[in-house]
């Protein structure tokens, strides 16, 4: 509750303020001389932990770059899984441990190198190769080069991008639905002995190990993502394009 004399003092307050501007605006060029100083600090921060060629990507490049490493990345988690559920499958291309095993799958991954033990096939026919119950080898380094390289044939063969680069949305789509169609199989199929081609996803009485399936998923979830970015991208190329007709403004030529 306010008293008579507590708004008088109110009032005569609000009249001296009002009669002062110049002191009213000094405040607030202060609070928005601090508030500026701040943001740019944040931008001078974030800048300084970028990289100098981050300044030709596009938001969308610079998200398919990211999307890009982050994959790779779930991918060499999922090859360390695979070859600690099944240790016996890295000895037979001759490696001495896995770490070299998952070094060189790694580096013809990045570099998009063939392999010769797949006879250098790549993409979806090392895929399908590597799922054949015939096939002899080191399947879970068969299994992650072929999606690896398939990853990166469905975005034009780059793991980064920038302004002049293009990437099909459908492709990466359908690199998204390839990797749901792998990782069933790879769950399903079985040798001539019976059993799985590769240990990966386990339920059982004893508990239940699903990581296979959840990492799998990310990689899944972000090639969707980037798939729906990409296709807002060049669906606005395009109304930019009707609306510049429309309105009959010139088109720039540089």
């Amino acid at each position: 509750m306010v008293y008579p004399l507590s708004r008088c003092f109110l009032r005569i307050f609000c009249l001296r303020m009002l009669r002062q501007p110049l002191w009213l605006a000094a405040v607030l060029m202060v609070c928005a001389s601090g508030c500026s100083q701040q943001q740019g600090r944040d931008m001078a921060h974030q800048f300084s932990n970028g990289k100098p060629q981050e300044f030709f990507q596009t938001s969308v490049d610079r998200m398919a770059t990211l999307s890009m490493r982050d994959n790779l990345q779930s991918l060499y988690l999922l090859m360390n899984k695979l070859y600690l559920r099944n240790p016996n499958q890295w000895r037979e291309w001759g490696y001495t441990d896995a770490t070299s095993a998952a070094r060189d799958i790694r580096q013809a991954i990045e570099q998009q190198k063939g392999l010769p033990a797949l006879g250098n096939r790549r993409d979806l026919a090392a895929l399908s190769y590597a799922l054949n119950p015939e096939f002899r080898g080191d399947r879970v380094g068969a299994f992650i080069y072929a999606i690896g390289s398939m990853l990166v044939t469905a975005h034009g063969g780059r793991t980064e991008f920038f302004m002049t680069d293009t990437i099909d949305p459908q492709f990466v789509s359908n690199a998204a639905r390839n990797i749901e169609k792998a990782t069933w199989m790879l769950s399903q199929r079985q040798g001539a002995n019976g059993e799985l081609l590769l240990f990966s996803n386990e339920i059982s009485e004893e508990g239940s190990n699903l990581s296979f399936a959840v990492e799998f998923g990310k990689i899944v979830a972000r090639l969707d993502l980037l798939t729906q970015m990409l296709d807002e991208r060049y669906r606005r190329i395009g109304l930019n394009y009707a609306q510049s007709l429309l309105l009959m403004n010139f088109l720039p030529v540089q």
